[in-house]
């Protein structure tokens, strides 16, 4: 999120990644404000091209951001046209993958209802390889029924949804972690996998990190502590947020995993002008008032911007996904790297 530091598996615990934050433990014992990191998360579904994914990304690239995520979506949502139609999420960071050199790209989130984990794994595990190692999944069940109905896609109950998508964790994280020369099998209510020689593996060793986020209250935070190298919480409130976090925690301590283990973050909207008109201008562009976009994410100044996020921060998140609608205002962009970044950091 806008940082240079780069996530780095180091070791494992309870059969689990631990994570370093560049240099800094994320323990949250510590009573000393955790410097946060900026990332770009923007929603292509909502209208815009590869070439658009691809300027904005190498801006954030250029401007030091940690990473340069995308939502997965087929479907527009609200009163916007949407055009030219979606881009599929992972054919578009194997792109990026190969236009960009430094900043992390991933996925918030791959919804489970539209891979199977097998192929999902061979992917992810290619465009690692196409990036040199710079790519995260975030993976949850799926929520936008229209988007399946649009595209002849299934959409099961939500209890299987989350079913399958504990399935689809424990496969891909099966099918990575298994050592070379050794097979996996599996045998679940909705995937079963036999005598996979589990390749294609990824440059990130043991695996890339794997993100799961979402509001729910048991299952969720269940399947973070079980799988997760990172817990996001996304656009709740910072206290919100903090219960949330809370019960990841939680959830890690009942399988004795180490909650420092697990890096929190959030994802939030933002909205940022060096003045007055500006900050108008750009809330009008993405359809928001500005009172809204005050009380639900991070509006104003830069100095009101960084001001914000840090509330986050204090609510237990070391990283922010900004969500940036405008995709073609890159200026947007650049102001929050060169003057919201240095007061969050």
């Amino acid at each position: 999120m806008a940082s240079t530091t780069l996530v780095l598996i180091i070791g494992t615990l309870s059969g689990r990644a631990t994570v370093d934050t560049g240099g800094m433990r994320d323990d949250r014992s510590s009573s000393m404000m955790v410097a946060m990191r900026l990332r770009v998360f923007v929603e292509p579904q909502q209208g815009a091209s590869y070439d658009d994914q691809l300027r904005m990304a190498r801006c954030a690239e250029e401007e030091g951001f940690d990473a340069f995520f995308r939502s997965d979506h087929y479907l527009k949502m609200g009163n916007v046209d949407g055009l030219p139609g979606p881009t599929d999420a992972w054919t578009t960071l194997a792109g990026l993958a190969r236009e960009t050199t430094s900043i992390r790209l991933g996925t918030l989130v791959t919804s489970a209802t539209f891979r199977r984990p097998g192929p999902l794994a061979i992917t992810v595990a290619q465009v690692d390889a196409m990036s040199g190692g710079r790519i995260e999944l975030g993976l949850g069940a799926g929520w936008y029924e229209d988007e399946h109905r649009a595209y002849g896609i299934p959409f099961p109950p939500l209890k299987e949804r989350f079913d399958r998508l504990e399935e689809q964790l424990t496969v891909i994280t099966g099918l990575w972690e298994t050592p070379l020369g050794k097979t996996f099998d599996f045998e679940g209510s909705f995937f079963t996998v036999t005598n996979s020689p589990t390749l294609p593996k990824p440059v990130q060793q043991p695996r890339p990190p794997i993100i799961v986020g979402g509001g729910g209250p048991k299952r969720t935070p269940m399947l973070a502590a079980q799988f997760a190298d990172e817990f996001n919480a996304p656009f709740l409130t910072p206290a919100d947020a903090s219960g949330q976090y809370a019960r990841v925690d939680e959830s890690c301590e009942q399988i004795g995993r180490d909650p420092a283990s697990i890096r929190h973050t959030a994802a939030l909207i933002v909205c940022c002008g060096e003045d007055d008109a500006t900050l108008a201008r750009r809330a009008q562009a993405i359809g928001w008032a500005l009172d809204d976009l005050r009380r639900f994410g991070a509006c104003g100044s830069p100095a009101e911007v960084a001001a914000r996020i840090l509330e986050w921060g204090s609510a237990g998140a070391s990283t922010a996904y900004l969500q940036i609608l405008d995709m073609g205002d890159l200026d947007h962009v650049r102001l929050i790297g060169r003057e919201v970044a240095p007061l969050v950091n």
